[in-house]
């Protein structure tokens, strides 16, 4: 402490102006929060240290402030006048230093423009500051001996700020800024961790996102901001992540400086890539010329599709003042500015244009058109690890971050850093494999994807993977599966023909829940009890063919578990005396088995499948299929498990297979690899899809044992499975799913993983029980990623088709929670590798607006 009072002492005597600041480097729970649109802000990136970053970005300030531009940045894609000069402002930021304060590339611009606006007698008011330093780096600055301080270690409030006021009242303004500076002129990571001031990713994020910010708050009409990265686009940062990976949560457009030297081509080349694969977009190239014309191949590689600018040689002459370089670069500089205005403003012109497209070519899925304003449809500008970038235009227009809080649609798992490996994985196998045919053939990512799949959530059960595309699919391939082998092992298919066809109508039932969901294919639908999605209106063709059993449900309300039976299975002179547990963990023990409750169970399912068993000679129940534990897209709602575990030995006992749905529970998104194991019962087949591949590309497989894959062995192809797609087993899906598999259950990549094989609890207990217990909730179910809870509705404010809680979600999406609602049943969902900080950020927001939600309803 006495050693930074001492610093601010000496930098309040040392400088011409002094500018106190209260704000410390910290970051909040949204780390790159809001990014405006009312002005271009570009990142310059360079293919390696040393190639004139500062440069172009002097440039670049030259040209915007001492030759005003002659497009206007705004939507229209239509010149305008150039705007008065009285309304001009360049920011410069730099957020990472090191070598200073002998090296400063924000004193370099700050100084080498206030020359050039003299030269040209156009007269700027210029500003420079420097945020945050190592004490290293602050002791140096000041003078202060270091050897008579305690030792020097931390990140210091440096609060260092120089004006040049001579010509304040221009209008064209300059403001230079430095957010960290480490005294070593090495790489970042290394200065950080030499010098004891480490800076952890997110405050170097938030710090920039509120400079960002602030640049739009000196209310001039034309703003250019400037982001210049340090050294080389995989450069790390202070914490050791590559600023590639680092400054991804803003996804700036950029310019890239590439490499005019020997070797030139191939590093300019490989940072394009390593930019494009993260998706950001490159909207100009600018080298050096050193006279080898590397221009003319990275032009070729780019396919012109990216303009490549060339600059001057820079003289190597120290003592050289750039005057004259620059004066031969500023017609590079203008157009790359013109370059840098254009695609802006396309930028814009598209952002403002989408959602109004949207609504007249699209038709979105499970979406009434009528009840979707065009203002209300979210543009999504990109992802970022559990992020949307969405983009809004109200008062202003900015870029702003929403939680993925429905895991768009069930799907996602990714962090940033796995996004970014999964899109590396899915490009090699894109290039190595494009796609090749599966029947007969084997390749890598297919036999691994399969392995990983049968040692995983086929573990102990499985041998055989059928590869398909999505769930609903895997769904109908599990039927054929269960029906193929639930007729062999009841001697029906003694009346088939050679030629495959019955002599006399069979007819093959599935035996499933009220309340389940297995996809929207015919065929899948047939599986599933009646519902708002097989009605007239939605499936004609339907009759649903199954007995469908209403399950018990558990749920927690006020605080306690509770457990909630369906009609007819207690007689009038039957009870339970206690219909409530404890904990959650209860739920799921297997002592239970042995309960009052598990025979009434048994003795009422073993009925069901007597009375539906072919008595009559033509119907049997050739196949179970169940969601374990969560009903999903039926309202979150989660069975019993004793009642699903005490239904499959029931069947089993019966030779009925067993087919578990868990395209949606599989893959932690209950809080272990599989729901079976919460189950504590496994099947003859289950379908997987989904988290499979981490969610960034469709791939579902559907499991079986052997018992079921030698049903299918025959000695001609009319005995084998025929069923299948175009794109089966394809190479960059089973590579996502493969990648997937493993980095979700690595404790080296997933922190949440226990000791127990299972997700640590994410959703705070204590916030869970609070809102259980809130006025406007009838129940809550928090399981492994999931969230749910049901909105105290009736009438036509309940159910599925129930636009009761729009409020409540447009309001969340305000607050930067992205959720879709089961009509009056709203649900969180993460990832597995979801920090539970991050859990409890979003129900801390959910709880706040169910008070709001609640008193607005009464």
């Amino acid at each position: 402490m006495l050693s930074r009072i001492l610093f601010r002492r000496r930098i309040h005597h040392h400088h011409r102006h002094r500018h106190h600041t209260n704000q410390s480097p910290t970051a909040t729970a949204t780390s790159a929060a809001e990014i405006p649109l009312s002005h271009p802000i570009y990142q310059i990136w360079s293919s390696n240290t040393s190639l004139g970053k500062t440069l172009v970005s002097s440039g670049l300030a030259s040209s915007f402030l001492l030759s005003p531009p002659s497009i206007s940045p705004s939507p229209s894609p239509s010149p305008s006048p150039s705007p008065s000069p009285s309304s001009s402002s360049f920011i410069y930021l730099k957020p990472i230093q090191t070598g200073y304060p002998s090296d400063s590339d924000s004193s370099f611009l700050y100084s080498k423009l206030n020359s050039l606006s003299r030269l040209r007698n156009l007269p700027i008011s210029a500003s420079h500051s420097i945020l945050y330093s190592s004490a290293n780096a602050a002791a140096a600055k000041c003078g202060y001996d270091k050897l008579l301080s305690s030792p020097l270690q931390g990140i210091v409030d440096l609060g260092f700020s120089e004006t040049d006021r001579i010509n304040d009242n221009t209008g064209r303004r300059l403001l230079c800024k430095t957010l960290f500076a480490w005294e070593e002129a090495v790489s970042p990571h290394l200065a950080a961790a030499r010098e004891k001031a480490l800076v952890e990713d997110s405050v170097v994020v938030e710090t920039l996102g509120r400079c960002l910010r602030e640049g739009v708050e000196t209310g001039e009409r034309d703003v250019f901001c400037i982001v210049e990265t340090a050294g080389g686009v995989a450069s790390p940062g202070p914490s050791g992540t590559l600023q590639c990976d680092l400054y991804r949560p803003f996804r700036l457009p950029g310019i890239l400086i590439g490499d005019g030297r020997l070797g030139g081509i191939s590093s300019t080349i490989s940072a394009f890539e390593s930019l494009k694969l993260r998706g950001y977009d490159i909207d100009a190239v600018v080298l050096e010329d050193h006279g080898l014309f590397n221009e003319a191949s990275l032009m070729s590689y780019l396919r012109k599709r990216v303009p490549v600018l060339v600059l001057p040689s820079i003289p190597k002459d120290l003592s050289d003042d750039l005057v004259d370089w620059f004066g031969e670069s500023q017609n590079t500089f203008n157009s790359l500015k013109e370059v840098m205005l254009s695609a802006y403003a396309e930028r814009k012109q598209r952002l403002n244009s989408m959602q109004k497209k949207a609504g007249d070519i699209l038709w979105w899925p499970f979406t009434q058109h009528k009840l979707v304003p065009e203002q209300s449809v979210t543009v999504i500008d990109s992802r970022c690890g559990e992020n949307f970038s969405v983009f809004k235009a109200q008062s202003s227009e900015y870029i702003t971050q929403q939680f993925d809080a429905c895991a768009s649609w069930w799907t996602q798992g990714p962090d940033a850093t796995f996004q970014t490996e999964l899109a590396r994985d899915m490009g090699y196998a894109a290039a190595r494999y494009g796609h090749v045919m599966f029947p007969e053939n084997v390749y890598e990512p297919a036999l691994q994807c399969a392995e990983l799949l049968l040692q995983g959530v086929g573990k102990g059960w499985a041998s055989r993977t059928y590869f398909s595309d999505n769930g609903s699919t895997a769904i109908e391939i599990a039927l054929k599966m269960a029906f193929r082998k639930f007729s062999f092992d009841h001697a029906l298919q003694l009346v088939f023909p050679n030629n495959g066809r019955a002599e006399k109508q069979i007819e093959l039932k599935v035996l499933a829940l009220r309340g389940s969901y297995h996809g929207d294919t015919l065929g899948a639908m047939e599986a599933q009890a009646p519902s708002s999605y097989t009605g007239f209106l939605q499936q004609p063709w339907y009759t649903g063919r199954g007995i469908f059993l209403s399950p018990p449900t558990v749920y927690m309300s006020n605080g306690i578990w509770n457990l909630s039976l369906f009609e007819g299975l207690l007689s009038d002179d039957q009870q339970l005396e206690d219909l409530t547990f404890s904990s959650r963990d209860e739920i799921f023990d297997k002592r239970r088995d042995e309960s009052k409750l598990a025979g009434l169970y048994s003795s009422f399912i073993s009925e069901q499948i007597q009375m539906n068993s072919g008595s009559n000679g033509k119907g049997h129940i050739g196949a179970l299929l169940i969601e374990p534990v969560i009903q999903g897209a039926g309202g979150m709602l989660m069975v019993d498990p004793l009642y699903q575990r005490v239904l499959v030995n029931e069947c089993r006992k019966h030779k009925i297979p067993i087919i578990f749905d868990e395209v949606f529970t599989g893959f932690w998104r209950l809080g272990a690899e599989s729901a079976a194991e919460l189950l504590g019962s496994v099947p003859d087949i289950a379908c997987y899809a989904k988290l499979m591949t981490g969610g960034i590309i469709p791939l579902a497989a559907t499991l079986a044992t052997e018992d079921i894959f030698n049903s299918f062995i025959g000695d001609t192809k009319l005995m084998a499975l025929l069923h299948g797609h175009s794109y089966s087993a394809h190479a960059m899906g089973c590579t996502a799913g493969a990648k997937s598999i493993k980095w979700f259950k690595d404790p080296l990549t997933n922190s949440n993983i226990t000791d127990q094989r299972s997700l640590r609890e994410l959703w705070d207990p204590e916030m869970v029980q609070q809102i259980s217990s809130h006025p406007a909730v009838q129940r809550v179910v928090a399981l492994g990623t999931l969230c749910a809870l049901e909105l105290q509705a009736e009438g036509s404010n309940a159910g599925y088709g129930s636009v009761y809680a729009s409020s409540l979600i447009q309001k969340l999406r305000d607050d930067g929670v992205y959720m879709r609602p089961l009509g009056n049943v709203i649900y969180l969902m993460c990832g597995p590798c979801t920090l539970p900080k991050t859990c409890r950020q979003v129900l801390t927001k959910v709880y706040k607006r169910l008070d709001e939600f609640h008193q607005t309803r009464n």
